[in-house]
């Protein structure tokens, strides 16, 4: 059987598939037909979209923003702090003058105690022994006294008839200087005895002041904060005074002693104000005045302080003696001043230079950009400083810092 295969037909040239797709040979055309400067212009412009949008993503996730804080009028205060103890103002320290066995005690903490009235007794025995021996020796003396007087009287008698019986030559000289001796000793036999009884009550006088002292008193109106003694215990006077007793004059009206550094000491000075805390009322700020500025230099370690004193009224007994204290004195204060927080005075923008030596200002934001005013500073405290002077007004919003809003991350800013 006789088979053919049939010729393959030949492939069609460009030309003929073009025209076989007429509106893609047209399109085609037409690009080829389209100048050169057009497709740059084209692609640079593609360029530019993407540069433009990645600015715009790079410029917002690094955008800089400011922290404000309006300047307004307020009070500025420059105050010293420091820590103290709250005393009575007077503390009378009640001792013994005498040693001796305490054979009663009559006041104890918290006794109110008046002038002159006794706390406790020393066993009076061997005192009152040595009064009674003294006032013997003084009686002694006085009984010797009136027996020489009497020897006196006998003595002048005695010369005066001898010196008028010499003149009549009755008796001899000899015996008429026997009378005036007689006579002489007489007189100072009596003035001695009258200086021994002078000695004989000097002695009783300080035996019973001994006594006396036995009986240890109160010497002020106030109320006992301390007794170191109990019923029974021996006191020793000999070398110093044992302290039995403190009394605090009037607890009404008490004081603050304070341990001011040397840095600050030089701002203070008598009737400033002052404010202190307690730890036992927290939330309770007491008013004071300093009432004195000791300059006596304490020194600890090297460090340098000195006691300024508070006064303050205890009218409702609420603090006690010993209490520690955290006070607070004004040195000046400004009320109603226009005041801008104290790193507004620090702060300078990004890229913007220091200040010049002796010259002030602060930056406010306007229209989104950091301006600088220039400004006159008064006084300032550890939050606040005063403008004295400068273009600057109540309500501008002065910049204390500045970041960058980083919404993703960090990424250098850049400029075009």
């Amino acid at each position: 059987m006789d088979q053919r295969v049939a010729p393959t037909p030949p492939e069609p040239d460009a030309s003929e598939k073009l025209i076989r797709f007429p509106k893609l040979a047209s399109i085609i055309e037409k690009q080829r037909a389209r100048p050169a400067w057009q497709i740059a212009a084209a692609l640079s412009l593609l360029v530019l979209i993407v540069l433009a949008v990645l600015w715009w993503m790079l410029g917002t996730r690094s955008a800089m923003t400011y922290t404000t804080v309006p300047a307004a009028e307020g009070a500025v205060t420059r105050a010293v702090t420091a820590t103290g103890t709250v005393n009575p103002e007077l503390t009378i320290i009640v001792g013994s003058y005498v040693s001796g066995v305490i054979q009663e005690l009559y006041c104890d903490y918290n006794t109110v105690v008046k002038k002159s009235q006794i706390c406790a007794k020393i066993d009076p025995r061997p005192y009152q022994t040595v009064v009674d021996q003294n006032k013997a020796n003084l009686a002694v003396a006085q009984a010797q006294l009136q027996k020489d007087k009497a020897s006196l009287v006998y003595a002048q008698v005695s010369f005066e008839r001898a010196a008028k019986l010499v003149q009549t030559n009755s008796v001899s000289k000899d015996a008429y200087d026997n009378a005036k001796s007689a006579y002489d000793q007489a007189q100072a036999q009596v003035e001695f005895d009258e200086a021994t009884i002078q000695q004989r009550q000097a002695a009783l006088d300080a035996a019973q002041v001994n006594l006396d002292y036995t009986d240890i008193i109160s010497p002020v109106d106030g109320v006992v904060v301390s007794r170191s003694v109990t019923m029974g215990q021996t006191v020793a006077a000999s070398f110093q005074t044992p302290t039995l007793f403190l009394i605090a004059t009037d607890l009404t009206r008490m004081e603050v002693d304070t341990n001011v550094s040397e840095s600050d000491i030089g701002g203070i000075k008598e009737g400033d104000t002052s404010t202190f805390t307690v730890d036992a009322y927290p939330k309770r700020i007491f008013q004071a005045t300093v009432t004195q500025v000791r300059r006596s230099p304490q020194t600890v370690q090297n460090v340098v302080t000195y006691d300024v004193v508070l006064g303050f009224s205890n009218a409702d007994l609420a603090l006690m003696p010993g209490m520690t204290a955290a006070s607070r004195i004004v040195v000046d204060e400004r009320a109603n001043v226009l005041r801008v927080p104290n790193q507004a005075l620090r702060y300078v923008p990004s890229g913007a230079g220091k200040n010049a030596a002796g010259q002030t200002r602060v930056w406010v934001l306007k229209k989104g950009k950091p301006v600088a005013v220039p400004v006159t500073t008064g006084l300032e405290d550890d939050s606040y400083t005063e403008i004295a002077s400068g273009d600057l007004k109540p309500g501008d919003p002065v910049i204390v810092a500045e970041q960058a809003a980083k919404s993703g991350a960090a990424a250098p800013r850049l400029h075009f």
